[in-house]
């Protein structure tokens, strides 16, 4: 089994010990799905309870780095449905990155709750047909994850560009391990950033915010996503995703603004 390097120690009133590990990072820096997937696991273990889904949502005031960190959570209320919560990553003591986490109770929605989609996920190419991102020394979330692109939306890669701005194919883990709530927050931003596509890989695009709704757990682990950007405008960028299983249950969507100033 792939162990995700989620390691959090309790250490009483809120306080976890995170380790961060080195094997999730996008040029030298750890992935900000996969340092919010450490910040929702402290989070669900400390209102202990297995949600039946979660929308976290979280600020990167400034980048982490490998390494030990120190998270403390706050839990902000709770109701018949909801757990809420915040978690704060602090790190050589200073505050890097700040989340806010509603958890949905187990059975909240009732034990048939409703299930309609206005439309399905856009089509995607088959595993096989997709080309696999490789595994670089700088980028070592590349060598965790197994993600596939849809060769529609690989071209950047050769300086060959699409008119839109999506990226969509398949992720899973590296070794076979099950997907979990922490892994859809770091699947949803494992891919890269959308305008790639269109633009090329011209500037470094930084996280600002970053937003999660988990809206089940998936049926197998080979997950399809699929994320596409409208806008470029005042310096910002926006990105929309989907991610869904094999059997086109949606798992999750997300939304995230980065700085783009090529």
């Amino acid at each position: 089994m792939h162990d995700f390097d989620t390691v959090i120690e309790p250490l009483g009133e809120g306080r976890y010990l995170a380790c961060i590990g080195h094997n999730w990072s996008i040029n030298n820096t750890p992935n900000g799905g996969y340092v919010m997937a450490l910040l929702t696991r402290a989070m669900g273990r400390d209102c202990n309870l297995s949600p039946q889904g979660a929308i976290v949502t979280a600020n990167y005031i400034d980048r982490c780095d490998p390494g030990w960190a120190d998270i403390l959570v706050e839990r902000l209320g709770q109701s018949a449905s909801f757990f809420r919560m915040q978690a704060r990553l602090i790190q050589g003591g200073t505050e890097r990155i700040r989340a806010m986490g509603t958890f949905v109770r187990s059975g909240a929605c009732g034990s048939e709750p409703l299930t309609r989609y206005a439309s399905g996920p856009e089509p995607v190419a088959s595993w096989d047909s997709c080309i696999k991102v490789p595994a670089l020394p700088e980028y070592s979330l590349y060598g965790s994850v197994d993600l596939r692109l849809d060769p529609e939306s690989a071209g950047w890669m050769e300086n060959r560009f699409s008119d839109r701005s999506v990226m969509k194919g398949w992720i899973c883990f590296a070794e076979n391990r099950p997907v979990d709530f922490g892994a859809l927050t770091l699947f949803a931003d494992a891919f890269p950033p959308a305008v790639f596509a269109s633009r090329g890989m011209v500037t470094w695009v930084p996280t600002i915010e970053y937003s999660v709704n988990i809206r089940q757990r998936p049926s197998g682990n080979r997950i399809k996503g699929i994320f596409s950007t409208r806008f470029i405008s005042g310096g910002l960028v926006e990105e929309d995703g989907e991610l869904w299983d094999d059997s086109d249950a949606l798992l999750a969507v997300s939304r995230q603004i980065a700085k783009y100033n090529p």
